[in-house]
């Protein structure tokens, strides 16, 4: 069994970071946790040291910071990129493990389906239309996680610097020399974004961001608007 770290960008998630924290504690290998977290103002630094994960605080504003520290930190070949509000299932870790014996598997990037915790049809429709856009589409986003070897990792340059899109932005750097692939696993997510818009509202809005974004609009203004 692979080692594998875990990296986890925080802000405010002491509620929902102890399950993650748990989902990952049935990893049977050698497991780093690395909380990087971007200022919270509640308990998330205390509950990440009490699940046993090692808690970075990252100076400058922005996931792609953060996330450009905890990689940094990495010590295992395999590392898996997750949001706090994320939950896996049981079964997550004999499929990551099955992607890590792959003998092609350092070559591409991997992603898990993406399921939403709430009951409302207009998800179900919402987690079809991921599921295309992920795999003809190859663009998976952020909370579907990433897993990614270390030499992929360094050969696409890693995470930029970005307070918005950097999950994108990484993912079409791989894509441009190799795939993004299924871990064959679901990845569920909370539905807290869904709720304050309708889905329509809101895949519209995070459309027209990303339409902004490619036409080159500077990414922080981007984020003000995103956290409207």
């Amino acid at each position: 069994m692979a080692g594998l770290t875990v990296v986890i960008p925080t802000l405010n998630e002491a509620s929902r970071l102890p399950l993650l924290l748990a989902d990952l504690a049935h990893w049977p290998g050698s497991l780093q946790l690395l909380v990087v977290d971007g200022g919270s103002r509640d308990a998330t630094r205390s509950v990440a040291v009490l699940a046993g994960a090692c808690v970075l605080t990252s100076h400058e504003c922005g996931r792609g910071q953060q996330l450009i520290q905890g990689m940094a930190r990495a010590q295992h070949d395999w590392r898996l990129v997750l949001h706090a509000d994320s939950r896996l299932p049981a079964h997550w870790t004999e499929a990551v493990a099955a992607v890590q014996r792959r003998p092609d598997a350092a070559r591409q990037g991997w992603y898990f389906d993406l399921r939403i915790d709430a009951e409302r049809p207009m998800l179900r429709l919402l987690e079809r239309c991921v599921a295309l856009r992920s795999s003809l589409g190859q663009r998976p986003y952020g909370d579907q996680g990433l897993l990614i070897h270390r030499d992929l990792e360094s050969q696409v340059e890693g995470y930029r610097p970005l307070p918005l899109m950097e999950d994108l932005d990484l993912v079409m750097r791989i894509t441009a020399i190799s795939s993004m692939r299924r871990i064959g696993c679901a990845i569920f997510t909370s539905a807290r974004r869904w709720q304050r818009r309708s889905v329509l509202n809101q895949a519209w809005r995070n459309a027209q961001l990303r339409r902004a974004w490619r036409r080159g609009e500077a990414v922080e203004q981007l984020a003000l608007r995103y956290n409207r």
